[in-house]
């Protein structure tokens, strides 16, 4: 299949997302960004809308309101587009949130992101990069991160969800040769 330089950025409409999105097209007008975002009621609606209402008005950006869960959906998507950098964003968020909807956690973070490595496979980007949280690491007695902390127990169905994510990601990468890097996000 033939490469593009096509920038896919999913959770477009999230705040990370929006301001990635907002600093590529700040450093190359011309840049080829296209966002996947369920748009899902965690929180306003309305404020998702304003933020691609905006990227659109400014740079013409597309978003295309696809749910990861829905392969189908998102395998058409991907083999139509091809693209060949993905910055892996969409994630159903908020701790506390994970003990009242579980389900949402297993079926947005898990499925959904197998969904997309399992895609990827059929197009072969370039890179994915694939967002993760501090949370993974736990309780802590001190509270700077290190990238050789073990991440053995998760507290929240949050975290583990996230959690498995890095090690899935990982299996996709080792055996099917899809270049991965994990950023994790930290609140300090």
């Amino acid at each position: 299949m033939k490469k593009n330089n096509t920038i896919l950025v999913t959770g477009a409409a999230g705040f990370i997302g929006f301001s990635l999105i907002m600093k590529i097209y700040e450093k190359n007008p011309k840049s080829n960004v296209i966002g996947i975002d369920n748009i899902n009621e965690y929180y306003d609606v309305n404020l998702k809308k304003k933020r691609l209402a905006l990227l659109k008005k400014k740079y013409g950006f597309k978003n295309f309101k696809i749910d990861l869960v829905n392969n189908n959906r998102l395998s058409k998507f991907l083999i139509k587009f091809k693209p060949s950098v993905i910055i892996h964003l969409a994630a159903q968020a908020g701790v506390r949130y994970s003990l009242k909807n579980p389900r949402s956690y297993i079926n947005s973070n898990i499925v959904g992101t197998f969904n997309l490595l399992e895609n990827l496979k059929l197009i072969k980007p370039k890179h994915i990069l694939i967002s993760s949280t501090s949370s993974v690491y736990g309780l802590r007695k001190n509270g700077i991160f290190k990238e050789i902390d073990k991440a053995d127990h998760q507290l929240s169905l949050y975290a583990a969800t996230k959690k498995s994510i890095e090690n899935i990601a990982h299996s996709f990468s080792y055996n099917f040769k899809i270049n991965v890097t994990h950023i994790t996000f930290s609140i300090v």
